[in-house]
């Protein structure tokens, strides 16, 4: 059964890619964004179990504090599919006041996932992931030799989530909405990065390989001339719970990375990128996603 469960899953994957492959996100309708900020740093993978939590790549660093203390830092893929939807629709429609679906079901639909109740089931879990996302703030800097800037801020200033969770299609009485705050607002708007939102369903089961993923989408179409990224450079950025000075955490983090990185090249199959002695090797190549306006 577990060998079955293996081959169907690969069967969806290449399923999936093949359709991607087929028609672009342009064209399928199937566009969406992500904010700058959230790819060149990323929320944790698993629960670091803390009200504080930082990420830094090079010279930027990410900083999430709960505001209220017991309350938790996001992690995992379903705030990913919820920044993602959130960072499409407030550049699509140009407006901070984002309304969800009909309904619970609507809206979850629209993430790629099915409700299902329960203690452990997707309703509770993305109701938790959405309470940590929306009482965090986010503090976003920049520091070198030269000077620094941050920009301080949350993602939502005011929400509203009128959702019945043991009937998840019922229509509610009151929209359930979303109020950007202005400075999120404005580092989605100005600073978009186009996903196709077909691999973000693709790859939901893993965070690493959402992360590498977006970050790709990013990095490759600012790739003139071949470059290498080292893989302590890699860890930083993406291995939060690898640590960098035991052989055993990097050569965990590196196994990982290929892992999702297999799986990421289905959705890129072609992306120049390749191993090299020391880190990932990226050379230029076409744009994964069409440039449009």
């Amino acid at each position: 059964m577990a060998e079955a469960s293996v081959s169907s899953s690969k069967l969806k994957l290449v399923e999936h890619a093949l359709a991607i492959a087929d028609k672009e996100a342009v064209d399928s309708g199937d566009l969406g964004f992500l904010a700058r900020a959230l790819v060149m740093a990323t929320l944790p993978h698993s629960d670091p179990k803390t009200d504080r939590f930082e990420r830094k790549n090079g010279d930027y660093t990410l900083t999430i504090t709960a505001l209220q203390d017991g309350l938790g830092i996001p992690y995992g893929s379903l705030p990913r599919l919820v920044m993602a939807w959130i960072c499409t629709e407030a550049t699509r429609t140009q407006s901070r006041n984002l309304v969800l679906g009909d309904s619970l079901s609507d809206w979850m639909r629209q993430l790629g996932l099915s409700p299902t109740g329960g203690r452990n089931g997707s309703i509770t879990r993305l109701r938790d992931q959405m309470h940590r996302l929306f009482g965090c703030a986010f503090s976003i800097g920049y520091a070198d030799s030269e000077g620094a800037a941050g920009i301080n801020t949350l993602v939502a200033s005011r929400y509203s989530l009128w959702w019945n969770d043991k009937q998840p299609g019922q229509r509610s009485l009151f929209p359930s909405t979303l109020y950007l705050s202005e400075d999120f607002y404005r580092e989605i708007t100005e600073h978009p990065v186009p996903l196709d939102m077909r691999a973000l369903r693709m790859l939901k089961r893993s965070p690493l390989a959402l992360d590498i993923y977006a970050w790709l989408n990013w990095r490759l179409y600012r790739v003139k001339k071949p470059v290498c990224i080292p893989w302590d450079g890699l860890q930083t950025q993406f291995g939060a719970g690898y640590p960098l000075d035991t052989a055993r955490g990097r050569a965990d983090f590196k196994r990982k990375f290929k892992e999702a990185m297999r799986k990421v090249s289905l959705v890129l199959p072609e992306a120049r990128v390749g191993e090299a002695d020391n880190g990932l090797l990226l050379k230029p190549g076409k744009p994964a996603i069409r440039s449009t306006k």
